[in-house]
């Protein structure tokens, strides 16, 4: 995937010499950052376990539950311009998993007013046939972690162990799905602040692969 010159700029349509452009400039340590950890995630020198395709899977489907359409169209059409198939099968997940959350339930003590039970989501018989087990387990640990994150834990990371994901591949999920939360937000910030709806619904994205 290609994306020139910083993909927020690309996501977000900022123009060089507006006053999107001159504000995010104005912090090159922060702009920098979050492009190398772009191109870290989704150009990187050595795919190691976790390859391009299932990258592009995971960060569609992480889109698709914030539910900012821009960013999600933006993975999805991506993905799609590798495996179409697989694609619209996140499109479909994205839509079977969708929620508000966060849910979960905290500890026992003070907090415990702030529980908030929702539904859990796993990939379905059919789909998973599509997915295959080891995408399948990463789709259902992605919205936990969006959806669910006070519930993740231990027995979550087996789940992933036991779907095929190596140990250095469950960290790089995870840094996935950090990135994309935070990266969504960046777009929605910027969105906000340019006056444009936060879904950009009919955006057009166009991406090299």
């Amino acid at each position: 995937m290609t994306v020139s010159p910083d993909v927020i700029d690309h996501l977000v349509g900022i123009e060089p010499g507006s006053t999107l452009d001159a504000l995010r400039r104005s912090r090159p340590a922060t702009r920098d950052s979050v492009q190398r950890s772009f191109l870290a995630l989704f150009q990187p020198d050595e795919a190691g376990d976790v390859g391009l395709t299932d990258r592009l899977t995971v960060a569609a489907f992480v889109a698709g539950l914030h539910k900012v359409d821009i960013v999600t169209a933006f993975y999805i059409e991506a993905l799609a311009g590798r495996d179409k198939a697989l694609a619209m099968a996140v499109a479909g997940e994205i839509e079977a998993a969708a929620g508000s959350g966060p849910y979960g339930s905290y500890p026992v003590g003070p907090l415990s007013t702030e529980d908030l039970p929702g539904p859990t989501f796993r990939v379905d018989a059919a789909a998973r046939a599509r997915f295959g087990e080891r995408q399948a387990a990463a789709l259902g640990h992605a919205h936990l972690l969006v959806l669910h994150p006070r519930d993740a834990g231990s027995a979550a990371l087996q789940a992933l162990i036991d779907a095929g994901w190596t140990s250095d591949a469950v960290v790089t999920l995870s840094q996935l799905v950090a990135f994309l939360s935070f990266q969504i937000r960046v777009v929605a910030g910027l969105q906000a602040l340019a006056g444009v709806a936060v879904t950009g619904a009919g955006a057009t994205i166009e991406t090299t692969l």
